[in-house]
């Protein structure tokens, strides 16, 4: 039994991290491979304090999640911190005109106290039994550097090497604007060179302009036997409608809903028939609460639920389930050994962070089970936002 608990600090860090040989893609969203620049980008660790003397930290989140924390804070401020489920369903609502990107932080802080004041890592909270998860090599974008992701043969060629690493799985991300042909031609290249035993997966990221691209991509996707088709085009991954008749015509099973929020309008696209995976972050989608709603969702539909992008979090949700297949390590390119922030001690998404098997670790220590760099995150803070 744990003492009664109140919540008495919500704090917000700011700060930034240094990534070298790195750039953006043609409209400034994507990071690609760009040796000799350095680009800096911020991050943010949200922590939770309680009357315990316990604190909750996640790092993830961004500016919007930030600002839906400061609008939370109020509400938040003597709540029991162990009141997930309460907490979860009143933010909710209270965000409910907006995307609720500043759920997810905040709850994931509040199992990370859970798993601190009962002395065990939070995948075990949430029933989980998993220890050592497969994990995809999921690249950075196509890039046009000499040596870089610049062709199909060199994607071919980088995913002949994590093969031979221990990975079971790759996925990737193609260019912005490229050729639609390229896009075809890149799918069947990396089938080509690491044959038939390694699952293969897109993510276009939506660049596809038309319908019809990606199609003309998903037949190629057919044609090689990928694991599964993601976010193909320009809908910005949210019309049921358009990825059922894309369903329709294709055999490479689809991956959708990245980009819908939380559990309702996941289960909607899913029963629309526009999508075969569900896809869950628990970043995006109201937290570890929020993200073990949607596989146990997925579950009751028959369907597996895939967990987008790499971290701590995801690694306990991930242990947790049933019913999903690959953890996402990246993004991982084959110039840029480390492309993660070097925020955590002895805790890596880096490319070379798996095991001879091909599988990552779930953390073991109490609550997210990550230690983190304070100094390294207090030499680069660049603000600080406190709520008491």
């Amino acid at each position: 039994m744990v003492a009664a608990a109140r919540i008495t600090r919500i704090r917000v860090t700011e700060f930034w991290v240094e990534m070298q040989n790195t750039g953006v893609d043609y409209n400034g969203f994507n990071l690609v491979y760009e040796p000799g620049n350095t680009r800096r980008l911020t991050h943010y660790l949200f922590s939770v304090e309680t009357s315990l003397g316990i604190t909750g930290d996640y790092i993830g989140g961004n500016p919007v999640a930030v600002a839906q924390v400061g609008m939370l804070a109020h509400y938040l401020l003597g709540r029991d911190p162990f009141q997930r489920e309460r907490i979860y369903n009143d933010a909710k609502r209270a965000l409910r005109k907006h995307d609720r990107m500043g759920l997810g932080p905040i709850d994931i802080a509040l199992w990370d106290i859970a798993g601190k004041a009962y002395g065990v890592p939070v995948y075990q909270l949430l029933g989980g039994w998993k220890t050592h998860l497969p994990a995809q090599a999921s690249t950075y974008h196509g890039d046009h550097q000499p040596g870089g992701l610049s062709s199909p043969a060199a994607f071919a060629e980088f995913a002949l090497q994590c093969k031979e690493m221990g990975y079971r799985a790759f996925k990737i991300h193609g260019w912005g604007q490229a050729p639609i042909a390229q896009e075809a031609a890149n799918v069947l290249a990396v089938r080509a060179a690491v044959g038939p035993d390694m699952a293969l997966m897109i993510d276009p990221a939506c660049e596809y302009t038309t319908w019809a691209d990606a199609l003309y991509v998903g037949r190629a996707c057919d044609e090689a036997s990928f694991f599964w088709l993601e976010d193909p085009y320009k809908d910005g991954g949210i019309s049921a409608f358009a990825h059922a008749r894309l369903r329709g015509q294709l055999k490479t099973p689809l991956l959708q809903g990245e980009h819908v929020r939380t559990l309702e309008p996941h289960v909607d696209f899913a029963l629309a028939g526009g999508t075969d995976y569900m896809r869950i972050d628990c970043d995006y989608d109201g937290g570890l609460t929020g993200g073990l709603k949607i596989a146990h969702a997925a579950e009751g539909l028959g369907l597996d639920a895939e967990i987008h992008a790499p971290g701590p979090a995801h690694r306990h949700l991930m242990a947790s389930i049933r019913n999903t297949n690959y953890y996402e390590l990246g993004l991982v390119h084959p110039h840029m050994p480390e492309t993660s922030p070097p925020v955590y001690v002895g805790y890596s998404d880096a490319l070379d962070a798996i095991d001879a098997n091909g599988c990552v670790p779930v953390p073991q220590g109490p609550g997210l089970g990550v230690e983190l760099d304070w100094d390294y995150i207090t030499s680069h803070t660049s603000n600080t936002l406190v709520w008491e």
